[in-house]
């Protein structure tokens, strides 16, 4: 007869909810939209990515099985699968997230996981000109080169923008 305060009580059953139908102790960092990146190393760390900020979370697995039961619950409702004969998985979520596990005996430390997430407002060029990434002449010229059908090359490291700037040009065609 433990009298909790009322928000303590909706986490918890929350939690509950979330580690028996959803995606466990992930499910608050999916929601998040201001999360773009979710990396799991094992069941003792979890770590996002946030605004370009890697950042150590305090949320933690049971063990290796409650990630690896987290991880089935993600990817077995697409048809993949992940055992040890077949230890690497790549596949997208329902939202368009894309998902990478990788567990033992690849993973030497535990199963991992890396969950890249999209942004939801999708950026126009008036964006990247309002923050100065590109000039209003270098739209312009890339929206000639777009309707001129010409070859383009979009390089960069992981989370630079690669994809959304070639949504972007997209636009154009």
């Amino acid at each position: 007869r433990i009298q909790l305060p009322e928000d303590e009580r909706f986490q918890d059953f929350n939690g509950v909810v979330d580690d028996l139908l959803g995606f466990g102790p992930l499910a608050p960092l999916l929601k998040d939209p201001t999360i773009s990146e979710i990396m799991v190393n094992g069941c003792q760390a979890v770590y996002i990515e946030r605004q370009g900020e890697l950042i150590e979370t305090d949320i933690r697995f049971n063990d290796d099985n409650h990630v690896l039961h987290i991880i089935d619950r993600m990817i077995h409702p697409l048809g993949r699968r992940v055992d040890p004969d077949h230890p690497m998985v790549d596949a997208r979520l329902p939202d368009g997230s894309r998902v990478n596990v990788v567990i033992p005996p690849v993973a030497v430390d535990g199963p991992t996981v890396s969950i890249r997430k999209f942004l939801q407002n999708r950026m126009t060029m008036a964006d990247l000109i309002e923050t100065g990434t590109l000039t209003a002449h270098m739209a312009e010229f890339l929206q000639a080169c777009v309707v001129a059908r010409l070859n383009i090359i979009i390089s960069g490291p992981t989370s630079s923008g690669k994809t959304t700037f070639l949504n972007i040009l997209s636009g154009y065609i």
